[in-house]
């Protein structure tokens, strides 16, 4: 069996898709390295809604997603830009999935960490942004789950320089009752975000960040660091005070950060582990035997597609990331909420398509291929 799919010249290439998925069964909890994939939310097809509307969500197949990711063992980061939060997500779509999410978690053993931002409002003072953080915090303390505090596109606008960053979180982790996860969040997945610590130097952001943690070293359990530079995270990591923690969220260069070196290694919370769920788990549980060549082996080959998904402008990484579970049939529709479906162009499905389906990561590639050509022809493309 073949197909014929476009590329990005417009012409017509054959591809012969596989026959047999990746041979991925669920294991053991992971022992080497914590691993959190942030997943992304289902719409309902059904809504009669706007782009422009509050989210219309499918909870039943955003739960069972989630139930999906931990039965291979993986945590849930929650209420994350995975989910589209200030993407078609506000903020009483998201607070319904902390809960159903947190409330789901309990119920099945899985281990869940939510997003706390400011997105209930478009900008404010400094006061009206710290108040935004604390109601979100305390939905997420109150659920059960762990906090993440999310880079704020009001704080972002609100603040004058890095005190007011150190006020602001400071004021934030004194209160938090349990550590919390620090994200920082680069501009290349929101441009909104530019500048954020108070300064568009990397090297002072990064001193002011590091500067909030060493003043809260208790409340802090760990920091997703979002900027594509693995240099930049490996020295981060080198910086962290004793027992502070970092993920990476780096889809560039995961494999290598959490594989680390003699000085460290990076932990995980990653948007591509959406996709690359099942592989990614069954390769942290071969370097949890201290096989970092065989967990290399498994996890480097995916690179390729996670930078295809991830590319400019990445914020529309979503597309790729839901276009890719409908294929792998999590989902019985490619609906996005807000609509951002159309946010990618067929040449980059195409390529996404032939990406993961060499990887093995669709269970039936039968139905990924019914799939694919389905889509094609909605463009136009005859078998």
């Amino acid at each position: 069996m073949t197909i014929r799919l476009p590329g990005a010249g417009g012409a017509l290439r054959t591809y012969e898709p596989r026959t047999e998925p990746l041979a991925v069964t669920p294991g053991t909890p992971f022992t080497s390295r914590t691993v959190f994939s942030a997943a992304h939310v289902v719409a309902d097809p059904f809504a009669d809604v706007s782009p422009d509307s509050p989210a219309a969500v499918d909870w039943d197949a955003t739960l069972a997603f989630r139930r999906h990711l931990w039965s291979h063992g993986l945590g849930v980061a929650e209420a994350m830009d995975t989910a589209q939060r200030g993407m078609g997500l506000d903020w009483a779509g998201a607070a319904e999935l902390i809960r159903r999410s947190a409330a789901e978690a309990k119920s099945v053993g899985g281990r869940i960490a939510c997003g706390v931002g400011t997105d209930q409002i478009a900008s404010g003072s400094l006061a009206e942004v710290r108040a935004a953080y604390e109601e979100q915090l305390a939905l997420v303390e109150e659920s059960g789950a762990q906090a993440i505090l999310m880079a704020s596109r009001a704080l972002a606008a609100a603040a004058s320089g890095p005190e007011d960053y150190l006020e602001v979180y400071g004021h934030l982790l004194r209160q938090a009752a349990e550590p919390v996860v620090l994200h920082w969040l680069g501009p290349m997945f929101d441009p909104a975000l530019e500048g954020y610590w108070g300064s568009a130097d990397l090297d002072a952001a990064t001193d002011t960040f590091l500067d909030v943690i060493a003043a809260h070293p208790d409340k802090v359990d760990g920091i997703k660091v979002s900027l594509l530079d693995a240099r930049r995270e490996i020295d981060i990591r080198r910086r962290l005070p004793k027992g502070v923690r970092c993920y990476t969220g780096d889809d560039f260069n995961y494999p290598e950060l959490i594989a680390g070196d003699e000085q460290g290694f990076s932990h995980a919370l990653l948007g591509i582990f959406d996709p690359l769920g099942p592989l990614a788990a069954q390769a942290v549980r071969v370097l949890d035997t201290g096989d970092v060549q065989g967990f290399r082996d498994l996890l480097d080959p995916t690179v390729g597609l996670s930078r295809h998904l991830f590319r400019t402008p990445t914020r529309f990484y979503k597309t790729g990331v839901v276009f890719l579970a409908w294929l792998a049939g999590h989902q019985s529709h490619f609906t996005m909420v807000g609509g951002l479906q159309s946010a990618r162009s067929l040449p980059h499905f195409a390529t996404a398509y032939e990406l993961a389906d060499g990887l093995g990561l669709f269970p039936d590639p039968k139905l990924a291929e019914e799939r694919m050509k389905t889509l094609l022809s909605m463009y136009g493309v005859n078998q």
